[in-house]
């Protein structure tokens, strides 16, 4: 392989939420009137998210129409989430608390492998582009965490039109710089959304596992490592072939 880019996925690839998802939906359903145990609200908020329709709208859409159709995706995702746990003084205040609060970069942090890696792979010379489901709030977050410059593209699934694992949000990631699959990698956290996806599009995939002490693992297509730390040597297996 001659590699000229690499895409990364990104929360839970780049960055991570500074408080769990479910204390924090907890905390601030609490606020509004419902108690809830932070159990029942991660596996409500597992259930909900996972039984979501792809987070994907279009690129023909208005920005406003998007920001539109983001924030009711996700409005029937937190009250889905709650469903069964009890009722809120205000359901509508509490989801706007909650929008608000995922888009502040404070409430998240990056790894601390990924500033460095990210220098390295620049230094290289290489493409370097997110390929992520989220929507508008991933730039407010990258740019807040200082990683908005390290990337030459952002492509998220709810402009882009697909999501993860559909291979046509990474070509269409790949359209942006004119690449094809065979010079270009792929590192993200899930199997079913990242190591899928890639596949499909035929990138070789990183899948970062999050597994303290794990040894590199490679199998058809993708290499599986313990952390950030073990990226730059998985990439290095890729390119030798």
């Amino acid at each position: 392989m001659t590699l000229r880019a690499v895409f990364f996925d990104a929360a839970g690839t780049l960055f991570t939420s500074r408080i769990p998802v479910a204390a924090s939906y907890a905390a601030i359903a609490r606020r509004h009137g419902l108690e809830a145990d932070e159990r029942r609200v991660r596996e409500g908020f597992r259930r909900a998210f996972h039984g979501a329709p792809g987070l994907a709208f279009g690129p023909a859409l208005a920005p406003a129409e998007l920001r539109r159709r983001e924030r009711e995706w996700w409005r029937a995702v937190v009250r889905a989430t709650f469903e069964g746990l009890g009722q809120f003084d205000n359901f509508e205040a509490c989801f706007d608390e909650l929008f608000a609060y995922f888009a502040d970069p404070a409430h998240w942090v990056a790894f601390a492998e990924v500033p460095e890696l990210l220098t390295d792979l620049r230094a290289r010379g290489l493409t370097l582009g997110v390929v992520s489901n989220f929507d508008h709030r991933l730039y407010r977050i990258l740019d807040g965490l200082a990683l908005a410059g390290y990337f030459d593209s952002i492509t998220i699934s709810s402009e882009a039109g697909y999501a993860k694992p559909s291979p046509e949000i990474f070509r269409a990631a790949m359209r942006r710089h004119a690449i094809d699959p065979a010079v270009t990698i792929h590192v993200g956290d899930t199997e079913a959304h990242d190591v899928a996806g890639a596949r499909a599009a035929r990138i070789a995939a990183v899948l970062i596992e999050h597994r303290p002490g794990a040894s590199i693992a490679a199998d058809d297509g993708a290499v599986r490592v313990a952390s950030l730390a073990q990226v730059r040597a998985a990439i290095a297996l890729l390119e030798r072939g």
